[in-house]
C-alpha cells in the first residue's frame, strides 16, 4: 500500500497540485492538519484535499483559529492578519469541514496528530526532550505529526531512554523502526531552509517511510498573496524557507 502523507499546506494550492503530480498514484491520503492560514487560497485547498482519494484528515492550530475552537490572540499579529482574512474569504462549507476536523486519528499501527500526542493541535515537537515525552503519550508503534513544518524523524530505541532525532535524506527509502514520531515537513510553507514543498510516502506493509521535496512556482503564490494584501512577511517566507 502507499499512503501520501501531507500537513501544513497553509492555503498554497499551487505547492499542494505540485506535490500530489510529483507523489504519482496512492492508495490513502493522510493530512495532519493546517490546510488554511498564512496562503491566498484556502477555498481551493479545502476542497481538494476533501476530494483525495480515501483521506483522512486532521485538525490543524490555524484550521481550529478560523472557525473559532482556538483564540486567535495566541498568533503573532502578522498570522492573526492571515487568520482574519481567511476567515472572511473561506465559504460556510469549507468552514463547517474544518469544524468538524478530529484532531487525533488512529489507523492501524499510526496515531495522527497535528501538534504532538499530548496535545494534538497546539504542541510543537522541536527538540528531543519535548519528543521524548510525548512517547507516553501513545501506544501505536509510529505517530505522524506536523506543525513545526520541520521534516524530522524522533526514535525512542528499545522502547526507553531519550530519543534521537534523524533528519531524513530526501528520496532516500527507509524502513523505520517501532516508536518512531515522524513529521513529513510542510506543504506550503517549509521552515527548514528549504522552499521546496515537502511531503512523505508510507508503505505500511514494508513499514518504510520515502521522505520527498518538489519545486513550484513560488511567485505565481507571492503575486496572488500580494494582490489580497497579505503580509509581506509571510510572502518573502516562503521563498526564502524559513
Amino acid at each position: 500500500m502507499r499512503i501520501l502523507v501531507i500537513s501544513d499546506i497553509h492555503g498554497n494550492l499551487t505547492a499542494l497540485e505540485t506535490v500530489l503530480a510529483h507523489a504519482g498514484e496512492y492508495d490513502v491520503a493522510w493530512c495532519l492538519g493546517d490546510l488554511v492560514g498564512y496562503g491566498p487560497d484556502p477555498n481551493e485547498c479545502v476542497e481538494r484535499v476533501q476530494a483525495l482519494k480515501n483521506v483522512v484528515c486532521i485538525l490543524g492550530n490555524h484550521d481550529a483559529a478560523v472557525n473559532s475552537q482556538m483564540d486567535t490572540s495566541t498568533f503573532n499579529p502578522e498570522a492573526r492578519i492571515s487568520i482574519h482574512w481567511t476567515q472572511a474569504h473561506l465559504t460556510p462549507a469549507n468552514i463547517e469541514f474544518l469544524a468538524h476536523l478530529p484532531n487525533r486519528s488512529f489507523q492501524d499501527e499510526v496515531t495522527l496528530v497535528h501538534g504532538s500526542p499530548r496535545s494534538p493541535t497546539y504542541e510543537y515537537l522541536l527538540d528531543t526532550y519535548l519528543a521524548t515525552i510525548n512517547f507516553s503519550y501513545f501506544e501505536s508503534p509510529y505517530c505522524f505529526v506536523g506543525h513545526t513544518h520541520l521534516p524530522v524523524q524522533y526514535l525512542l530505541k528499545n522502547g526507553r531512554g531519550y530519543a534521537d532525532l534523524l533528519v531524513p535524506r530526501e528520496n532516500e527509502i527507509v524502513e523505520i523502526q517501532s516508536r518512531s514520531i515522524l513529521n513529513p515537513g510542510s506543504v506550503g510553507q517549509p521552515r527548514d531552509r528549504d522552499a521546496r514543498a515537502a511531503y512523505a510516502l508510507f508503505d505500511p506493509d514494508k513499514k518504510t517511510w520515502e521522505y520527498r521535496r518538489v519545486a513550484y512556482d513560488i511567485a505565481a503564490v507571492q503575486a496572488r498573496m500580494r494582490a489580497a494584501n497579505l503580509p509581506d512577511r509571510h510572502i518573502q517566507r516562503i521563498a526564502a524557507g524559513w
